[in-house]
């Protein structure tokens, strides 16, 4: 009788640990990056593969650049062979990701093999970058948090390394 009870504790919280989420990603899937990551699976019938333990991954990030880039989202679409206009794209990302952001960078090649995007959006003393690149049969969807001062600094220090060294490249 005694595990029976222990059996009838469990199921609960297993059921509130694996729907719960499942719940509040699916509902999540509407606006921002699961929006369009969600929205081009539909659209271009594939499905994207997710990096797994990316919060963790995340941290380490945060960790290893002293909080100069956190709320790391990767989504890779493997195999992408559906034809894909630009001006139909541009306005899916546009849509799902919501006010705020501002595209920076439209590139297109003439066929629409290859297509980036770049948004960015203010987010308090950091910067939201998104970016949607598709290089022939492999579309890549980034999203991440930077730290502008610390971004800033980071190119400057390689930019300045460079010259130290006698990089003939200027």
């Amino acid at each position: 009788m005694r595990r029976l009870g222990w059996v009838a504790w469990l199921v609960p919280v297993l059921l509130i640990v694996l729907v719960v989420p499942a719940v509040v990603l699916a509902r999540s899937g509407g606006a921002g990056f699961d929006g369009v990551v969600g929205s081009i699976e539909s659209r271009y019938h594939t499905h994207a593969t997710r990096i797994p333990f990316l919060c963790l991954m995340s941290l380490v990030a945060r960790k290893a650049t002293s909080g100069g880039v956190s709320a790391v989202h990767i989504a890779e679409f493997d195999h992408f062979t559906a034809k894909v206009d630009g001006d139909e794209l541009n306005r899916m990302v546009e849509e799902k990701l919501g006010q705020g952001w501002e595209r920076i960078i439209r590139e297109t090649s003439r066929r629409g093999g290859e297509q980036t995007l770049i948004f960015a959006r203010p987010e308090g003393d950091r910067m939201g970058l998104f970016v949607l690149d598709l290089d022939g049969n492999e579309m890549d969807v980034v999203q991440v948090s930077v730290d502008p001062d610390r971004l800033n600094g980071t190119i400057n220090r390689y930019d300045r390394g460079d010259r130290e060294h006698g990089d003939a490249s200027d």
